[in-house]
Formats: C-alpha cells, structure tokens, sequence
C-alpha cells in the first residue's frame, strides 16, 4: 500500500484528490494539509511515502516546505501539483528535491500513474512542461538580479533598491542592465514580465 499525504489548501481540490485516490486499491491517503509550514511535521508524524504538494499555500510556499522535507526526510517523495506551469517553477522544483511536477489539468489516470511511478524510483515531469523548459533553458539570472529585478519592477527606484539592500546606485543599475540583457528585453518592465512568466523570480 502507497500512503500519500495530500498538502493543498484550496479544500474542494483537496477532497477531489482525496476522492480519486480512494479509488485505488494500492493507494491511501494518511492525512490532508492546508497550509505549508506543517509538512515536516505531518510527515514525521503520518511516514506517507508520497507527499502531493502546491506551490502557493499559506504559511510556507511548497517549494520551500519541498526543500525543508528532502532535506529532513529524503526517501519521502514530493510530486508538486501546481497551476503554474512554468519552467523556472520546474527547476526550482527538482532542485528542491520533488520527484515529480504534474500540473493541476492533468488526468486523474497520469497523476495515479505518477505516484506509483515515483514510488519505483522515477522522476516524473509533465511533458508540456518538459518541452517549455527545453526551449527556454534554466534560469540565466543570479539570486542578486531576481533581487533586484523583482524590487525594480514593484516600482521601486533605483535609489529605493540601492538603500533597502545596502549597496550603490551603480551596483543597482549595473545588475538591471545586465539582467535586462539576459532576458533580451528592453525595460526592467519587460524583463521582469519575461522572468515572472517563466517563473524565474
């Protein structure tokens, strides 16, 4: 029997996927989360082989409880089940540890098949994803320039980032100038659009 623990916070999803797993005789669900920053716990306490996690939960993203899981507990599987499929989210994803990345549209045949296929010691990866992450590659920009690209584009001015990250102007607008170029943009508007549709910020 494969125990999966389901961490979503939107509750009709949640019971959704609790519902089509139930149908399986090889799979149950040991418990349901609604919020991010439980799941180490959750884990320790329920041992599921399979943990279901979204990306956006209160409380702690599911990347970063991801992270925090592999790190604790690393023969735990983590299947991210997201909306967001974009590339950067795939990579920060398998580099925090997830064996798998289904989008939430997939059918309830694939996100099965995913489980068990992860619990064999597979990584399992959307394909739509997979081809969106070949032709866009990783994510070219440093954690200094997702920093600074991110402040930029809320509308904060070169003077305001400088301040709140206690470096220069300069340093500021040598970082923009070189991240707009990475992502072949014109604006920081325009790149930070790139970045956050690809999921690099």
């Amino acid at each position: 029997m494969i125990r999966v623990l389901l961490a979503e916070d939107q509750t009709l999803l949640r019971e959704a996927l609790a519902s089509i797993l139930a149908h399986e005789d090889d799979l149950e669900v040991v418990g349901e989360l609604s919020r991010g920053d439980g799941l180490v716990e959750a884990v320790d306490q329920l041992r599921p082989d399979v943990v279901l996690v979204d990306i956006e939960m209160p409380g702690t993203d599911g990347l970063t409880a991801t992270e925090r899981l592999h790190a604790h507990r690393p023969e735990c599987r983590v299947i991210i089940l997201t909306v967001y499929g974009r590339p950067g989210y795939l990579d920060r994803a398998m580099r925090a540890g997830a064996a798998g990345f289904i989008l939430k549209d997939a059918s309830p045949a694939d996100l099965v098949g995913a489980i068990r296929r992860v619990v064999a010691g597979e990584r399992v990866i959307d394909p739509r994803l997979a081809v969106a992450t070949a032709e866009h590659g990783r994510n070219p920009l440093t954690p200094r320039e997702r920093e600074i690209l991110a402040l930029s584009a809320s509308g904060a001015t070169a003077a305001d980032v400088a301040l709140s990250l206690g470096l220069s102007e300069g340093t500021v607008r040598n970082h923009l100038s070189v991240a707009i170029h990475k992502l072949e943009s014109r604006t920081k508007v325009e790149a930070a659009r790139t970045a956050e549709e690809r999921g690099w910020l």
